[in-house]
């Protein structure tokens, strides 16, 4: 399949949606920051000196996801049915872990505005501790999952949502795939 952000000139332009229909689509991505267990345990304590760090952090993924048209060249500007921003602070590997989750009712899927939601904000975690770890780092940053649109569903590790093979692996993680989705993501939120 040809990359559809090129013309037939190798000019890059915006892919025309205009003709495809309506459908409700849906877009998980997740992705997390390693830290230093202090700085972890200043964000839990809820003492460090800018506030509230995962609630400024969640708010900016949501804003990240209704401004990513305004980021990435290519994105068209979607009208947003729901964005949902999950962090989850990890002792045991120092990590706040996030997950995003974004709706529409469109031509076109919400795959970017997903992903965009996560680094925004991990990106704002990393903003708001620096001061006292700059060694974090953005880690497995990806899509989990999509639906909707001609494409149907798809599933990270599974062949297709109509052919889901419980045999197949996630190459990226080693993880078997499993037919429940969300069991898989289930799964995914927990590592």
């Amino acid at each position: 399949m040809p990359l559809t952000h090129f013309d037939e000139k190798g000019a890059a332009h915006m892919v025309d949606v205009g003709e495809k229909a309506l459908t409700k689509r849906r877009a998980v991505a997740e992705g997390s920051i390693r830290m230093e267990p202090s700085t972890l345990a200043l964000i839990l304590s809820g003492e460090h000196r800018k506030g509230d760090v995962l609630g400024v952090a969640r708010i900016a993924g949501i804003m990240g996801a209704k401004r990513t048209a305004d980021l990435v060249p290519l994105c068209h500007p979607l009208s947003l049915t729901r964005v949902a921003v999950e962090l989850e602070p990890r002792d045991e590997t120092s990590t706040v872990y996030c997950s995003a989750t974004v709706e529409t009712r469109g031509s076109t899927g919400v795959e970017m505005e997903a992903l965009c939601a996560v680094q925004i904000s991990l990106l704002t975690i990393y903003d708001m501790c620096k001061a006292v770890d700059r060694g974090m780092s953005i880690e497995g940053v990806r899509l989990l999952e999509k639906e909707g649109g001609q494409s149907g569903r798809w599933i990270r590790g599974v062949a297709s949502a109509g052919d889901c093979d419980p045999d197949a692996g996630d190459p990226g993680t080693g993880d078997p795939a499993r037919v429940d989705s969300d069991e898989r993501l289930a799964s995914w939120r927990k590592r």
